[in-house]
């Protein structure tokens, strides 16, 4: 069951997360079902009133749900088909493929709400960028996370210069920048958990700075202040985001 609102109405200043106040959010909510409003289809008319600082936000309150254990339980039926023929969604989102960490549901966001790459490593490739050029400039998607996480295969990987194949060697080549990066206190190697935590934390921030340096679509937006990138960790033990300064 979720938690009943606590922003002012000047904070989510658009229909799906409007204050209700005591009465009506009390009146709207049964066991293990989310209010109304905040499980309404995230529309054009709330994605043009949504700004960047706001989209973010709605990511970090997401996830203060799962933590807390009180992600919203709506009828994704209902939202499938008022999202069937047109998509606005809010943010886009580019993590790992790691099992644990599917930004949907740490995030705890809806169907129509977040456009989400995924690659081992949340690399900023050319097809990464490419998607987020469509998902912000033609779609209107008003911020990017960066989402990397604790423990992650792929940074140890790169850590141990692991060699498996030509596709995922030329994939961990794309994290060599952030270990290079990294200061090293005590061993190389993957089994040096602190050294793998600030690769990670490199390699989100370098992939944060490449969706500007690689792209000037997204540069442009960003400039303009129609657009806002940041970058995050998500932890598998506690389910938090941490975001980067």
């Amino acid at each position: 069951m979720c938690t009943a609102c606590e922003t002012t109405q000047d904070t989510h200043a658009f229909g799906r997360r409007q204050f209700f106040g005591l009465a009506a959010a009390a009146a709207a909510m049964t066991a293990g079902i989310a209010r109304a409003d905040e499980c309404a289809p995230f529309l054009s008319d709330m994605q043009a009133a949504t700004t960047p600082d706001q989209a973010i936000q709605l990511l970090m309150d997401g996830n203060a749900r799962f933590v807390a254990g009180t992600s919203l339980h709506c009828d994704l039926l209902v939202q499938a088909e008022a999202t069937a023929e047109k998509q606005t969604p809010f943010a886009c989102v580019l993590a790992c493929m790691d099992s644990r960490s599917a930004p949907e549901l740490v995030l705890d966001q809806q169907v129509g709400d977040v456009f989400v790459a995924r690659v081992a490593g949340n690399v900023a490739t050319t097809e990464v960028i490419g998607s987020f050029e469509y998902g912000t400039k033609v779609a209107g998607a008003k911020a990017i996370l960066v989402l990397g996480h604790n423990h992650c295969g792929a940074v140890k990987g790169a850590v141990d210069k692991a060699v498996v194949g030509d596709s995922l060697t030329t994939l961990l080549n794309e994290i060599e920048p952030a270990v290079a990066a990294t200061p090293l206190t005590g061993e190389r190697s993957s089994h040096n958990h602190e050294f793998v935590q600030a690769v990670a934390e490199a390699n989100v921030r370098m992939a944060v700075a490449a969706l500007t340096e690689k792209s000037a679509v997204l540069k442009e937006l960003v400039d303009a202040g129609a657009l806002k990138i940041v970058g995050g960790l998500y932890d598998l033990e506690t389910r938090a985001v941490t975001l980067l300064a």
